[in-house]
């Protein structure tokens, strides 16, 4: 087992990485002075496949479960569903020592995240990642959020969770397209940090896809490790963790152009980095090579690269103002200046992006 400390001084916490640790969170719950009431959240297709097992699991340590189920799908990490939650923990009597369990993928995730950190004002919550994304990304460091009609995550906070335990065997459930979804955020980490694991992922892309047991928990263990340094440098997005960012500015005005339905987030973060990549070579930052070694990784992987020819580029430009990391009407992107290496460029301009997105 994998036992990464993401070093945060007394919210610190640590990732248990492992085939099978479902079978025995319950011990790994022991340790912390919870409440015996808990909430369960989860969706319909998560829940029947490990929900029923977790469910005897925790009433068998002495937990009283309160479940609550959430729709399948992006468009449900809304406050509707929030405060459905938050009716059905009030209704249960939750206090501020029972915690929030997350069982699923990055949408329930970011949901009970954020009812945790604002039921009571703040109870403990625990990770139990099911998607490679989540479990590479989303449940690591804290952000939680929902969606609004202007735009993705943008309600939201920084709340650590108090352990994320990563089950290795879950990733054997998941449809082709979860995997591809996946590798664009593990994609990334090698592009923002680590030129090595990027070269990694180019000779290895074959076994990740064909989920071999080894190769999955080296890329879950090491992409966990460089966010796990980044946010240990800068918790609240400062400054350095918002190369974390690469590829999230147009994959997020994608997703919400599409309303949420065309692509999962790891298609529209692919799209986000080919673009950003496009960019950086059009305005002299990156080596036209560079960029198209990054689209060949991301091709090869199952992902998009390339804008639909009728999707609307003046609304993603629309759109891409309306971002939340836009400070006084400024378009900030994080562009690679080579595999490995990223540069946050404040004040991008429309023409340049618009080349981009041309392309």
């Amino acid at each position: 087992m994998s036992e990464i400390t993401v070093g945060l001084g007394d919210r610190s916490y640590n990732i248990f990485i492992r085939p099978g640790c479902l079978n025995s969170l319950c011990d790994g719950l022991k340790k912390f002075n919870f409440s015996r009431r808990l909430l369960l959240v989860s969706n319909p297709t998560v829940y029947g496949l490990y929900g029923g097992a977790l469910f005897k699991s925790l009433v068998g340590a002495g937990f009283e479960v309160v479940v609550g189920e959430v729709p399948d799908g992006e468009e449900h990490k809304s406050l509707f569903q929030a405060e459905r939650l938050y009716d059905l923990a009030f209704s249960r009597e939750l206090d501020r020592r029972s915690p929030v369990l997350a069982l699923g993928g990055g949408v329930i995730g970011d949901l009970a995240g954020f009812v945790a950190a604002t039921y009571l004002r703040g109870v403990p919550f625990v990770q139990i990642p099911t998607t490679l994304l989540a479990q590479v990304d989303s449940s690591v460091g804290g952000k939680v959020a929902v969606n609004h009609p202007a735009g993705k995550n943008i309600i939201g906070a920084f709340y650590q969770p108090v352990a994320v335990f990563t089950d290795l065997n879950t990733l054997l459930t998941l449809d082709p397209r979860e995997i591809r979804s996946g590798l664009a955020e593990v994609i990334k980490y090698g592009v923002i940090a680590d030129d090595g694991f990027f070269t990694w992922l180019e000779d290895n892309i074959e076994r990740v896809l064909g989920l071999e047991a080894g190769a999955m928990e080296y890329v879950v263990e090491k992409s966990c490790r460089i966010k796990a340094l980044v946010v240990q440098s800068d918790e609240t997005e400062q400054g350095l963790r918002a190369i974390l960012n690469f590829g999230h500015t147009i994959g997020h005005a994608v997703e919400a152009l599409t309303e949420y339905k065309t692509y999962r987030h790891g298609e529209a973060v692919s799209l986000g980095m080919a673009l950003a990549a496009e960019l950086a070579a059009n305005i002299g930052m990156l080596e036209q090579s560079t960029a198209e070694r990054i689209e060949k990784l991301l091709v090869r992987a199952g992902l998009p690269v390339k804008l639909p020819l009728n999707m609307d580029r003046e609304r993603i430009i629309d759109l891409l103002r309306r971002d939340k990391k836009v400070i006084s009407g400024a378009l900030t992107f994080v562009l690679p200046t080579g595999i490995g290496r990223v540069e946050i460029v404040r004040d991008v301009s429309g023409k340049d992006i618009a080349g981009a997105l041309k392309g």
